[in-house]
């Protein structure tokens, strides 16, 4: 029988525990029949996550040869433009290709400047006189910009138009073509007649400069100077020249129609018609001084757009 101390009153007894002994292969049991699971797991992630990887690595490479073999295509399919071709390249400018539209050529710009014979950018240049005789006092030239007009100063340039010494040669002239022409019989012949032919004429002439070139342009606000084209073809100076009976210029510079002419022309043929005979201060003998006064400027600025043209080449004056 086993026997049981009793040790200070407490029953011991003399076998030794053995719990810890026994629990311990369990765990140890429990932990060796997990191992295999995880290890196999993990072989398997392992085995699968590489085969993913390597499929991954196999596609990126497969589209990046793509997209070298496409880029080599492109270049091969695009043809290559010499930086020399380029449109804004200064040698394309210049050696233009065949089939190139070029831009027109800009025009010359214009030269602000007080005075209006200056030279022009084209060599040519307006004149005070034409021939030294012929007033050309109104004529501006080309691409030269001058400061708007008073009141004063369009007046004094009909005054200088009117009364200057050459004047009184033409109207002598015309006048002595009048009395051949016998254009009044009620002026008759000889020295009475002449005189009165010139001093009608005479009359005429200032007529026309004070209303076209003074009260014209001042009621207006119209410039009463002719300004020179100086650049173009024939057909294109000589439209700009004769249509300028039609267009002027205001002031500030731009372009109106001429008042100053149509209205200033008829004026002054309704005022001549009041110290002729009677029977010419009819509508139709007024129209036709008007239309007739009209035409006569035509052909003044006809000449005076290419004055500066003969002047140049045959009297080689600059």
């Amino acid at each position: 029988m086993k026997s049981i101390l009793i040790n200070n009153g407490i029953k011991t007894s003399p076998f030794p525990k053995k719990r810890v002994s026994i629990s311990m292969p369990l765990c140890i049991t429990r932990r060796v029949r997990w191992t295999p699971l995880t290890l196999g797991a993990a072989v398997l992630v392992s085995t699968f996550g590489a085969n993913l990887t390597l499929q991954a690595q196999q596609q990126l490479d497969t589209n990046s040869s793509s997209s070298l073999s496409s880029s080599k295509e492109t270049a091969t399919l695009t043809p290559t433009i010499p930086l020399a071709e380029l449109p804004d390249a200064p040698s394309a400018l210049q050696n233009p290709q065949p089939g190139q539209v070029q831009p027109p050529p800009a025009a010359p710009p214009q030269q602000t400047s007080a005075d209006p014979y200056g030279v022009s950018p084209n060599g040519t240049k307006q004149t005070k006189r034409v021939l030294g005789i012929v007033p050309n006092f109104s004529s501006v030239s080309a691409d030269t910009k001058l400061p708007p007009q008073t009141a004063k100063e369009k007046l004094t340039l009909a005054v200088k138009n009117s009364f200057d010494y050459s004047s009184f040669l033409i109207a002598g002239v015309q006048a002595g073509i009048s009395m051949n022409g016998d254009s009044y019989p009620e002026f008759h012949q000889g020295a009475a007649g002449y005189a009165r032919y010139y001093w009608h004429t005479l009359a005429d002439t200032a007529d026309e400069n004070f209303f076209v070139g003074g009260i014209g342009p001042i009621v207006f606000h119209q410039d009463n100077r002719f300004y020179t084209m100086g650049h173009g073809g024939f057909r294109k100076r000589t439209w700009y020249a004769v249509t300028r009976v039609l267009v002027t210029r205001t002031d500030n510079g731009n372009p109106t129609f001429n008042f100053s002419e149509v209205i200033g022309s008829g004026a002054a043929a309704g005022v001549g018609s009041l110290y002729y005979p009677s029977h010419y201060r009819t509508w139709t003998k007024v129209g036709q001084r008007w239309l007739t006064s009209d035409l006569i400027d035509c052909f003044n600025f006809f000449w005076k757009e290419y004055w500066p043209d003969v002047n140049k080449r045959v009297f080689h004056t600059n």
